[in-house]
């Protein structure tokens, strides 16, 4: 990998900036550009930060005050839709599940996970957009066996067409909107259009969203991922 990947870590736990920061400064191709112990301190910060400097990925805690990581979120996702999202969190609970995919975010780590997961998660997420645990994956099938869950995760008025979901397949597989287009023989522009109607049907924010609406559907199997 040779971009270098830019991580801001909030947390209200000073003991857990630093171990994380330490963590990454023995990754080369990973930095540390921007840390908080509050969300309304990060947003005036990501506020003063210029596009050279602004970060890929957000490592957000969830138990914050006065600003909580999910109202943190919840603001991210609409001033900076493109910055990406890991939350970590003490307490997993499958009920926050499908609160954060609709939120769109990008993974889910509790704070005991070993190094290498971390690390993989970070590479994943700024490769692909998303990262999954065996734990996310445990929590899936809780969803996928609750009709009432799968409801209330995605409310459709219209289902995907047979190309829409010919291209939610190839965006689980982690294909470009390029190698997408090569593969159904249509152009990265008209890929790019499925994917923000397909986003706009299944009342997703990001890729995440797109590859839980997938699986739960079985439109995407969940053992390939």
């Amino acid at each position: 990998m040779n971009s270098q990947i830019k991580i801001a870590l909030i947390d209200d736990e000073q003991l857990i900036l630093e171990g994380v920061k330490m963590l990454l400064s023995n990754e080369k191709n990973i930095s540390v550009c921007l840390t908080s112990s509050n969300g309304p301190d990060f947003i005036e910060k990501l506020g003063d930060l210029s596009e050279d400097d602004f970060p890929h990925i957000a490592l957000v805690d969830v138990q914050m005050q006065p600003m909580n990581g999910f109202e943190l979120v919840e603001v991210l996702k609409e001033k900076y839709p493109e910055l990406r999202i890991i939350i970590l969190s003490s307490h997993y609970k499958t009920s926050i599940l499908g609160y954060m995919v609709k939120l769109g975010v990008s993974a889910f780590l509790p704070k005991n996970s070993d190094r290498k997961t971390f690390i993989d998660a970070i590479t994943m997420v700024y490769k692909n957009g998303v990262f999954f645990t065996a734990e996310d994956h445990q929590m899936l099938f809780t969803y996928m066996n609750s009709s009432a869950k799968k409801k209330s995760l995605f409310e459709m008025e219209d289902e995907l067409s047979e190309r829409e979901k010919d291209v939610v397949k190839l965006i689980c597989q982690e294909y470009t909107n390029n190698e997408i287009g090569e593969k159904l023989f249509i152009s990265p522009r008209t890929v790019e259009s499925h994917r923000q109607r397909i986003l706009e049907k299944i009342g997703a924010k990001n890729t995440v969203g797109i590859v839980i609406y997938a699986v739960v559907n079985n439109i995407y199997s969940l053992d390939k991922i």
